[in-house]
């Protein structure tokens, strides 16, 4: 059943998300007809309990399709919230925002939110340490300004009671984190498949370049990064319900933000000029990428967390504090006595 409901959500963003159409979003922030085919193919629904049911475990190979097909709106944060929310979430794209700041008027600030710019609602904890969900209707939305990027700031009043409200000691960040390390995660192995086709088209003395040893090196390293990326973000998602485990989440944003500075170095240099081009596809996912890296916290906050987490380990080494702690299941079956 999960390679039917993966293989009907790749064709159905294999046609939703050509590079003209992401384009197309990423330049004018209109997203409405996009996600109107989004929402009408019930997948939003697949963590709700009662309606999907599923778990993070299910829902990762869908997100990791939304990373691949560079999908510009926030589909999995949306699909998420609904599965804290339920019956209780609002409708629309939801983004979710972290380190949102207060004002003396009154207003929260919170800035550099990713897919802001196409949002219709936002996720946000309150300084009385609240979690609400809120439209962002008549709110403050500006969008960053960078070039194509989805970001935005987004200034929105004190939440009124009428807001959807999850228990406070929900853990947005890492549910952001991990969320967008699934997304770096498809988004470099489509980058690693679209190197290694131009690497065996491109010909230079007589024969494709990717036959030269140079090249074939850098591309072993691009491969090794993807997939390191990959694993540590199927980690992330080993849960049977919607929470993540924060740790894990560390693990997998850490990685994936290592592995697309890596990655995306070496697939420029093997395009040359022409991946900086506008038209050429490959800017589409390094962009990405490259502003993905630093969401919800980049590697070296994720070390950080990593790192006092083994200090306050009770004196535990690293390797049983990696086994308890970050691989799913690795204890009990490394237990002599299991």
């Amino acid at each position: 059943m999960d390679a039917v409901l993966t293989s009907s959500f790749e064709r159905l963003l294999q046609g939703l998300c050509s590079p003209a159409r992401v384009r197309a979003v990423e330049r004018s922030a209109d997203a409405a007809a996009l996600w109107a085919e989004i929402e009408a193919s019930g997948y939003l629904e697949l963590l709700v309990p009662g309606e999907g049911g599923a778990g993070l475990r299910e829902a990762f190979p869908l997100w990791l399709a939304c990373g691949w097909h560079l999908l510009p709106v926030p589909l999995a944060q949306t699909m998420w919230a609904r599965g804290l929310l339920g019956a209780a979430a609002l409708t629309g794209p939801i983004a979710i925002a972290t380190g949102a700041q207060a004002t003396a008027d009154g207003t929260l600030r919170c800035a550099g939110v990713p897919f802001g710019a196409v949002a219709q609602a936002l996720l946000l904890r309150t300084p009385e340490g609240d979690v609400v969900c809120l439209p962002l209707a008549g709110q403050g939305v500006q969008r960053s300004g960078v070039h194509a990027s989805l970001q935005a700031d987004i200034g929105v009043r004190i939440p009124p009671s009428a807001a959807a409200r999850l228990p406070g000691g929900t853990d947005l960040q890492a549910g952001g984190a991990l969320i967008t390390a699934t997304l770096m995660a498809g988004a470099l192995q489509r980058l690693l498949a679209m190197t290694l086709q131009y690497a065996n088209d491109r010909a230079q003395f007589g024969k494709p370049i990717g036959k030269f040893q140079a090249v074939q090196q850098q591309l072993a390293v691009l491969a090794e990064q993807a997939f390191a990326a990959r694993m540590a973000a199927e980690i992330g998602c080993a849960e049977a319900g919607v929470v993540p485990q924060r740790l894990r989440a560390a693990v997998a944003k850490a990685r994936a933000a290592e592995a697309a500075e890596k990655a995306v170095a070496i697939a420029h240099a093997v395009h040359g000029a022409i991946g900086a081009t506008d038209e050429f596809d490959l800017q589409l996912v390094t962009r990405r990428l490259q502003e993905w890296r630093g969401d919800h916290g980049a590697a070296s906050y994720w070390h950080g967390q990593l790192g006092r987490a083994l200090i306050g380990a009770a004196g535990q080494a690293a390797m049983p504090f990696l086994l308890e702690h970050l691989l799913p299941g690795a204890a009990a079956r490394t237990d002599p006595t299991t």
